[in-house]
């Protein structure tokens, strides 16, 4: 797969609509294919990506070196990183998803009604689905496996920065296809830098059936303003902990800690870290004496500031930052009450957890903090598809229809009624 000519933007909206179509066509055979092909496809992916790791890592390392020239460095250049630990998670993760229950025509609900008539719902493939994304590369491995498995064919838009990465990437899940009988267009790529290829992919409702973004707030504006096309949301991830009044200081520094340095260029990293009054001069100090340890910087409140000495001040912008680097906002709250008001006006609807003894209180944080993810005494770190039991997901959507929270094999169908009778007619 080359690369077309970036300039000639007639040829781009060509290309685009045939893109869709192509995948319109190749999903109506997928949506029938058997659990053993996709499954074999899926290890056979995994064979043609260790085959070509070589010349895979090569392009990779091309958009790794344009991207030093420009002086990108931190966590943008890590998520651009296929080396390592990430390039054995996508290989494992192809197989991980071979080996998940296939959610398709699975029938659900099976209710007899009065006239003998038997009424279920079975799972169906959504059709085709666009998922527009930046920096991460494996996400090109991660959302075809999770699209294919769930029968559904899949056009890929990675960010320009990693547009080498993905086109080897994709090239190879193809190459997989063809040999195993698997429509070659099930994955397709959008191999255009031009920002205006994203346009015209929002407009092909007739072909594509649900688009998934996954980056930033500019991202995800773009394409919920510009869509024609069902969106659901992965956006920003302000995550936040709630110490409250009752927490104890071992488990809160160990879930404090865990939250925010476990990994942080993730969605699912602590941001903003907020603490009850009555905690803020016993508990807080040997939380935050454990962060700043660790060389993460403290923005905080001016309670904070007083009680921990090595605290800068936090503006308004901070409440609402995604930092995903090693900063981390901290407010006193006088009650359990500014707890959660501080989340509806400065969140993100992603992950929020409250540190408590108090069954009460933890009962009160699952009623009236309607986020994504919702914890109570654990790190933030397990709003994951994989650690809530869902094998793999395709990314945490902040959009309440049509799933909401780490998306699954089974956020990727929808159902359908299937009616079972003996001749019964409505009279």
């Amino acid at each position: 797969m080359t690369l077309p000519n970036t300039a000639d933007t007639t040829n781009l909206e060509e290309q685009v609509v045939q893109l869709a179509r192509s995948a319109r066509d190749a999903s109506r055979s997928l949506a029938s294919l058997s659990t053993r092909t996709k499954n074999a496809w899926l290890l056979r992916a995994a064979e043609r990506l260790e085959e070509g790791r070589a010349e895979i890592l090569a392009a990779n390392r091309r958009d790794l070196d344009a991207a030093e020239e420009k002086g990108v460095t931190g966590p943008m250049l890590k998520r651009l990183d296929l080396g390592g630990d990430r390039w054995d998670d996508m290989i494992a993760g192809l197989r991980q998803i071979a080996a998940l229950d296939d959610p398709v025509g699975e029938i659900t609900e099976m209710k007899v009604r009065p006239n003998g008539l038997r009424v279920g719902r079975m799972r169906i493939p959504l059709g085709v689905i666009g998922i527009i994304y930046e920096s991460r590369p494996n996400v090109t491995v991660d959302a075809a496996a999770l699209c294919v498995k769930a029968g559904n064919a899949v056009i890929l838009r990675g960010g320009s920065e990693a547009i080498h990465s993905n086109v080897a990437l994709a090239q190879a899940l193809r190459a997989a296809a063809l040999d195993t009988g698997v429509p070659e267009d099930a994955v397709g790529i959008v191999p255009q830098t031009d920002r205006a290829a994203i346009d015209v992919l929002l407009k092909q409702d007739r072909f594509v059936d649900l688009v998934i973004p996954r980056g930033g707030p500019a991202l995800i504006r773009k394409v919920t303003e510009t869509s024609t096309i069902p969106v659901i949301k992965h956006d920003a991830g302000v995550c936040h902990v709630f110490l409250d009044a009752s927490a104890e200081t071992e488990m809160a520094t160990a879930i404090v800690r865990d939250s925010k340095l476990r990994q942080m260029a993730v969605c699912n990293g602590l941001e903003t870290l907020l603490v009850h009054q009555d905690a803020a001069r016993t508990v807080l100090p040997e939380v935050l004496k454990a962060l700043h340890e660790e060389g993460v910087e403290i923005r905080g409140c001016e309670t904070t500031c007083e009680v921990f000495a090595e605290a800068v001040s936090a503006s308004d912008a901070d409440w609402a930052e995604e930092f995903l680097d090693a900063v981390l906002a901290v407010r006193v709250v006088p009650d359990f009450e500014s707890a959660v008001e501080h989340i509806q006006r400065w969140g993100s609807d992603h992950t929020e957890v409250i540190v408590t003894s108090d069954y009460a209180n933890a009962q009160r944080w699952t009623r009236e903090i309607n986020s994504s993810c919702v914890g109570v005494n654990c790190s933030t770190a397990f709003a994951d598809g994989f650690r809530l039991g869902l094998g793999a997901e395709i990314g945490i959507s902040t959009s309440r229809l049509h799933a909401y929270g780490p998306m699954g094999l089974e956020s990727l169908t929808t159902r359908k009624f299937v009616l079972y009778g003996e001749g019964q007619l409505r009279e």
